[in-house]
């Protein structure tokens, strides 16, 4: 899929009749399958990996082709958005959110990281938000998102055939389009927790998050604590080095993630997170190491050291 894709975007690039992209779904469910990290999974147990690492240098190549891609892309996200398919996302033009949007980073729960990108966007959101993201994998709906900036309008989903037609026929008016359609959704429930999460987020290590938010009493910190403490501890301590060492250069966010992502699944908490919540479904991972304090400096030196010469990631060149 992610090569189709690619093929389509390099093919339609350069083509004066192409104006602008849209990037739709099928069905309801949305951005969001789980079978690529199931795949992923059977690799690193079948073939050492070497499968699943040409599926991340697939991936990786097509979001920064999205990211840099010189015609308007306009992106529908009325479902679920999690994972690979933040990735087809966040690169667009424009990112359309409806009440029928539920966005996560969910990498967490499966021992991975927040790939595809993240490691570029998330430190961009207001506040603390993108550690937020990163470390309870929380799910925001279409309004949540558009507050945020992860969505740039917000239409009613009986009105997305409307605007798809409209834009199909006046592409170079997408912007004006979907301002006109847009409706103005229910006030965010992030919008009153933004103040709780900019404080209780702001600790740079994960042992001070964890420890603000045990030290506080309200009900909210309460679940945001059982939600990271639930992760997987060195998921959560590379997401956060990721982001407060993260390049200005999108390129080179994608060529540390595809190194992080090398390194990440030939750990055992990857085969492990995934067997938890996709294949078993027993929701109950084992962490090796199952304790934030475990997660020493030198782990984490190894997961990000740079991959050899020759196996890197490197972008779509001509």
């Amino acid at each position: 899929m992610c090569q189709g894709m690619t093929d389509a975007l390099l093919q339609w690039r350069n083509d004066p009749s192409i104006e602008a992209v849209i990037i739709d779904h099928s069905g309801t469910r949305g951005f969001c399958a789980g079978g690529d990290v199931v795949a992923v999974r059977r690799s690193v147990l079948d073939d050492g990996g070497k499968a699943g690492r040409a599926f991340f240098m697939a991936e990786y190549r097509l979001n920064h082709l999205l990211f840099t891609y010189p015609k308007p892309v306009i992106t529908f996200m009325d479902g679920v958005t999690m994972g690979g398919g933040v990735g087809i996302s966040m690169p667009a033009t424009y990112r359309v959110a409806t009440e029928n949007t539920l966005f996560s980073m969910p990498e967490g729960a499966i021992g991975l990281f927040p790939d595809v990108g993240a490691g570029y966007y998330l430190p961009r959101l207001p506040g603390q938000l993108g550690k937020f993201l990163a470390l309870t994998a929380a799910r925001l709906d279409g309004s949540e998102c558009l507050w945020a900036g992860i969505a740039t309008h917000y239409l009613d989903s009986n009105d997305l055939d409307e605007a798809k037609e409209l834009i199909a026929g006046e592409p170079a008016a997408a912007d004006e389009i979907l301002r006109d359609l847009a409706t103005t959704p229910a006030r965010p429930r992030l919008e009153g927790n933004a103040a709780a999460i900019d404080k209780l987020f702001a600790p740079d290590t994960l042992e001070g998050i964890i420890e603000a938010l045990r030290a506080d009493d309200s009900s909210w910190a309460e679940k945001e604590w059982k939600a990271v403490t639930a992760k997987c501890p060195t998921t959560a301590k590379v997401a956060l080095r990721q982001m407060a060492n993260a390049p200005d250069d999108f390129a080179a966010e994608m060529a540390i993630e595809y190194g992080l992502a090398a390194r990440m699944i030939a750990r055992p908490d990857f085969a492990e997170g995934v067997r938890a919540v996709l294949v078993d479904k027993d929701n109950k991972p084992r962490w090796k190491p199952a304790r934030p304090r475990d997660v020493a400096e030198d782990m984490l030196d190894a997961i990000f050291a740079p991959l050899p010469e020759g196996e890197r990631w490197s972008p779509i060149t001509g």
